[in-house]
């Protein structure tokens, strides 16, 4: 994915996660089911899109991603949650919730 490919993606869905990671991450790997499935059963009406930060160095550095996995959330255009690292799945579920019900419930 370009930049400009992704800057595009991130203005025209209304919710979107941006899942940085790379092969060679343990906790890229185990987290990133997890977070897909949690996508696509608890907010439906979200998109989710993987960039490889080892392919992609640049497209990391333009979103400041200096670790991985890091996760970015995007409301209408704008980013609303960032985390990196060591990420709690329920934590990350009501961070979510909070801001999904605000776009697509109101």
């Amino acid at each position: 994915m370009t930049p400009k490919e992704l800057e595009l993606k991130i203005k025209e869905t209304q919710g979107l996660l941006v899942y940085f990671k790379n092969d060679f991450c343990g906790p890229c790997v185990a987290l990133r089911p997890k977070v897909s499935e949690l996508i696509s059963t608890e907010f439906p009406n979200m998109e989710m899109v993987i960039v490889d930060s080892f392919k992609n160095p640049s497209l990391a550095g333009q979103y400041n991603v200096f670790g991985n996995p890091t996760l970015l959330v995007f409301f209408e255009g704008r980013e609303y949650i960032r985390k990196s690292k060591y990420i709690s799945m329920p934590e990350l579920q009501g961070e979510i919730e909070r801001y999904y019900n605000m776009v697509f419930e109101s």
